[in-house]
């Protein structure tokens, strides 16, 4: 099973210069955990729930690119499900964005891998 067939495509980003609060309201509004950091198309780094918990209080001053995570890892789409999930262990990290021809395709998440273990047991989700 590949990243590309369990991934979310096409995730919310949000630009470096945004501030804090515009992240943490965009994370609520879609309930997820993570948010791809892009400039000009380019995947700059990742934010988390984790990351924002920092500046509670100052989210409305505080641009992403003081909290985001810089370089995250990254993989491709034709990496199998078991690989990432290996590498999320490895890392204890939750998500992954999935890059393709340098550009962000989409993000898989420990959710996602959820997701195919049930369906994979026959079990609804």
């Amino acid at each position: 099973m590949l990243v590309r067939e369990r991934m979310t495509p096409n995730p919310v980003t949000v630009p470096p210069k945004g501030l804090l609060s515009a992240a943490r309201d965009a994370m609520t509004a879609g309930k997820f955990r993570r948010v791809p950091v892009v400039q000009d198309g380019v995947l700059v780094g990742i934010l988390t729930d984790r990351d924002l918990r920092q500046y509670v209080g100052v989210e409305e001053r505080t641009r992403i690119e003081a909290a985001m995570i810089e370089t995250p890892l990254t993989i491709p789409p034709t990496m199998t499900v078991e690989e990432a999930t290996r590498l999320m262990l490895k890392h204890h990290i939750s998500g992954l964005p999935v890059l393709e021809n340098g550009q962000l395709v989409g993000i898989i998440t420990t959710s996602d891998v959820l997701r195919a273990f049930l369906e994979l047991t026959g079990t609804p989700a």
